[in-house]
This record gives C-alpha cells, structure tokens and sequence, in this order.
C-alpha cells in the first residue's frame, strides 16, 4: 500500500500538501468523476440512524485490534494486528496511517478514530490488488456504510478539488429549501473545520461526522 493518509485539539496537525493529505484528495477526486447517489443534505441526515447502527458493528473489529483491552489502539497493536491479517505495509505507511488517526498524538486510538482510520482505508485502497486488505479487516460488510461517507462528501464538494468549502456548504444545504438552512449550513461547516483556515478536508469531515451521529458521546458515557 502507498504512502497513505488530526481532532480539535491537533489543529497543528491539519497540514495540506503533505503526502498523506495529497493522496486522499487524488483519491476524493478520483471517486468524483463517477458522481453520487446523494441528491439532498436532507437525504445525509436521514441516514444518520443506520450509519450509526453500522458503526457499531465495527466494535468487534476495534475489540481485535485493541490486544490490551484498555479502549485505545496503539501503534504497535495496529502493527501486531495488520502483520496477523497478513496485510503488507511497510513502516511508513503504518506511521502515516496511525498518526493521522491518532488525534490525540500517541495516547492511542479511541473508536471514533477508528471507524476514521476503517474509511480512509476503504477510500484508498480502491484497487483489486487491495481487495484483500478489505476483506481482511471486514470492510466488505461495511462497504455501504463507507460509500454513503464517500458519496456524502462528494455531493458537498460542488467544485470537485477534494474540499469543501463554506460557500460549497452552503450551497448544498440551501438546496434542502428549508428556513434557516444557511445557518445551519455555517454551523455545520464550523463543526467540521477544525483548523479553521476555511477549507475542510475528507478527514475533517469524517471525525465530524462520528460525532454527528453520536459516536463521541456514547464512548464518553461508557468510559
């Protein structure tokens, strides 16, 4: 696998033009030209509910990874765990990985990062050569559920550059017609944009987006 792929408090880490962020936005791009299901922001919403269900599937596959049990993936159990599957990575690739899901800077892994860590594997690893990381880590049952994430994106990303933008935020909810949509479109844009340079990232999106359908919150509560 390439050179593959940040939360609130590690706004220092959002840093475009790097390698990781470069080939999620040529992956993002590349996923554009086919277009999406995705017709409304409203139609987003509505999923919440089953994608919420879908994450938690992804439970028994965070439990496997986490060989400690003590509710955080560390670099050397994403190490263990990968070599077991048989999923070839060089070190590199494993650092890149788990820095830029390890939000809270090498205290681990929680599960929202995660279900993060799951999508940008199922977003860049699109080739038949890469079938067999999906399979391995139990993507394949969760590939609906990752799509709909892509598709999501896509449907926000109205100029197609791999980010999206307040204006592109804004455009999209307001075509909900709805009142107030503009403001909800800032407030979601704000959620999402964590280092505030006014551009927000797939990744950004994806840590958003656990939190809009709970994630965050029930991982409180259990703790």
């Amino acid at each position: 696998m390439g050179g593959v792929f940040g939360r609130h408090d590690s706004h220092k880490r959002w840093i475009y033009g790097t390698k990781i962020e470069n080939k999620i936005v040529e992956a993002m791009q590349k996923r554009e030209t086919k277009g999406c299901s995705v017709k409304s922001f409203n139609t987003i919403i509505l999923k919440f509910p089953k994608i919420d269900e879908s994450f938690r599937k992804c439970k028994a596959i965070f439990e496997q990874f986490d060989e400690d049990s003590n509710g955080v993936i560390d670099r050397e159990e994403l190490k263990n765990s990968f070599s077991k599957l048989e999923i070839s990575i060089t070190e590199e690739d494993l650092n890149d990985l788990f820095e830029a899901c390890d939000v809270n800077e090498h205290m681990g892994m929680k599960f929202s990062e995660f279900i993060v860590l799951l999508c940008l594997v199922y977003l860049l690893t699109d080739d038949p050569a890469a079938l067999h990381i999906k399979s391995q880590i139990g993507l394949p049952d969760l590939e609906a559920t990752f799509e709909t994430l892509v598709d999501a994106f896509v449907f926000l990303d109205k100029n197609k550059d791999g980010y999206v933008s307040k204006s592109e935020m804004i455009e999209a909810v307001n075509e909900s017609r709805e009142r107030s949509s503009e403001r909800i479109a800032i407030k979601r844009f704000e959620e999402m944009d964590w280092d505030k340079n006014g551009m927000v990232s797939f990744k950004e999106f994806l840590f958003a987006f656990t939190r809009w359908v709970g994630i965050d919150d029930k991982e409180d509560e259990e703790a």
